[in-house]
């Protein structure tokens, strides 16, 4: 059995993205809102768990964007889990200048004023057997986002009155929850949504999972750097730098290694990775962005897979090549998972419908909540990537409308 770090690129930690960045209108805005927390019509009543704020995390500096308190949302674990702990490291996006961070802080993105008091558990976070075969009676923690940088950054700008204190936030919680029994864990998953926290790898740990990865395409539709520039300045501005890993500054730059595919050769625990090949964020943000697409050329294909011409349909599929190509070296470690399908999805993991129900995307048959937890306790490898689009026929792909 593994001990483990679980990322999950969020189902959909997907990302708020701050409005100002990508040009989303408030009806896809909505949508991402709505896919963040897996709620779905097979689950029409989900546990409800309320938000703990850090209290001793205040006189560490490790705040929120605003000053506000950080914050998680936690319910125990009992029976064979009652050691066990999950930790799921919300996603959203970044903010990589000062009049992103401060529209950031007045959300709950940027500040615990803003975040819900309560937040539905459900997927890989369910407390149901039948929902979450594996994991349904561990500690199951969700640890909210709001400083803008990957909880990554240690920095402030005092004339926007911003705090850029990811990595303290990080320390902060992980600090708190060891008070609570996670000191005692004799297994510990760690879950992201996007890029958050993998640079925040536990030394203690010896296997990490990592559901849901985004290969980070650095060239748009149009040949532009959309994503590198966003990069940019989220470690510039946010003192991100001094916290990357050095084994990877020692011979790129660091927004380079801001970058997951430049960093995941260099975990040294197990990790499995989970995610679409036509990664649905990837393509509103870093593939074929507004700012990349003046004319449109690509807005229906964006928002509705279904609208996609040819050309770019070829495109795409040379998207998935790429993040094959990327990770091939990863794959090819014995211990190290994999389930890559072939939808137009993101954040696969929360979500009720697509971690584990009657009809969740599957590939040979098998579903990605069992996928996870065979590799995880080591009863078969799971190493499944999908034939490409459009053979899946089990997959929930994201339309926007």
């Amino acid at each position: 059995m593994k001990l483990l770090w679980v990322w999950v690129v969020l189902p959909f930690a997907f990302a708020q993205l701050v409005t100002a960045f990508f040009d989303f209108n408030e009806t896809e805005l909505s949508l991402i809102e709505s896919l963040e927390y897996g709620v779905s019509k097979i689950n029409y009543n989900p546990l409800m768990v309320g938000l703990t704020l850090i209290h001793t995390a205040g006189a560490k500096g490790a705040v929120c964007l605003d000053g506000t308190l950080p914050g998680y949302h936690w319910h125990r674990g009992y029976g064979s889990g009652a050691n066990s702990w999950l930790i799921q490291l919300e996603g959203g996006g970044w903010c990589n200048n000062i009049r992103t961070c401060v529209y950031r802080k007045k959300t709950r993105r940027g500040s615990s004023t803003y975040m819900e008091k309560q937040i539905p558990f459900t997927g890989i976070l369910s407390e149901k057997a039948e929902e979450n075969p594996d994991f349904f009676n561990w500690n199951r923690v969700k640890l909210r986002y709001c400083d803008g940088a990957s909880f990554t950054g240690d920095s402030e700008n005092k004339g926007a009155q911003l705090q850029f204190r990811g990595q303290r936030i990080w320390l902060a919680a992980m600090e708190d929850l060891m008070s609570k029994g996670m000191r005692y864990a004799n297994q510990q998953f760690y879950t992201v949504t996007s890029l958050e926290a993998c640079f925040q790898e536990p030394q203690e740990l010896n296997a990490l999972v990592m559901l849901v990865y985004s290969l980070m395409r650095k060239v748009d539709v149009s040949g532009g750097h959309t994503i590198r520039s966003l990069y940019s300045g989220v470690v510039g501005l946010q003192g991100v730098q001094h916290n990357l890993p050095r084994i990877c500054t020692n011979h790129l730059d660091p927004t380079s290694c801001f970058f997951p595919q430049n960093v995941i050769n260099h975990i040294r625990t197990p990790l499995f990775i989970l995610n679409a090949a036509y990664d649905s964020w990837q393509i509103q943000s870093s593939i074929a962005p507004p700012s990349a697409d003046p004319h449109g050329y690509w807005h229906d294909c964006r928002l509705n897979h279904a609208k996609c011409s040819a050309s770019q349909l070829r495109y795409l599929q040379g998207f998935r090549t790429q993040m094959l190509n990327a990770i091939k070296g990863f794959s090819m470690s014995r211990e190290n998972g994999l389930f890559i399908n072939s939808c137009f999805a993101h954040c696969q993991s929360e979500r009720q419908d697509t971690w584990f129900a009657d009809n969740s995307p599957e590939i040979r048959n098998k579903p990605i909540a069992i996928a996870v937890g065979d590799w995880y306790f080591d009863r078969t490898a799971v190493k499944v990537v999908d034939c490409p689009y459009p053979c899946d026929k089990t997959c929930h792909n994201l339309v926007f409308r």
